[in-house]
């Protein structure tokens, strides 16, 4: 009696190893940032992070990812650090943007 016991239960641990098909992958939608043919602007260093974060504020705010209040307040923060890259503190007005992004919570770029 304790064979067909035993054999029933290794029928069942052996169904417990069996694997499912994969299912098949989906295919996600294809999210594009800003319109077609929207490019951020050129540029390094401070000048280019400076342009680049103005310019997607301006299209934030032109798409209404953002608030009028929100979009001046980074505006005021994104020309201190123009300010700070004018007068060759590249790494300040680069730490400037850097600080700005994150506490309005952008990806660092």
């Amino acid at each position: 009696m304790k064979k067909p016991l035993a054999c029933l239960l290794l029928l069942g641990l052996a169904a417990c190893n069996q694997t499912a098909p994969a299912a098949p992958p989906e295919d996600k939608p294809v999210s594009r940032i800003g319109p077609a043919g929207f490019k951020l602007p050129d540029g390094a260093g401070c000048t280019g992070a400076v342009n680049k974060f103005r310019a997607q504020m301006e299209y934030d705010l032109n798409t209404g990812h953002t608030t009028k209040p929100v979009f001046e307040q980074v505006n005021k923060e994104i020309d201190a650090a123009a300010a700070l890259c004018a007068a060759g503190n590249d790494g300040g007005a680069r730490s400037a943007i850097a600080a700005s992004r994150s506490r309005h919570g952008y990806p660092p770029g």
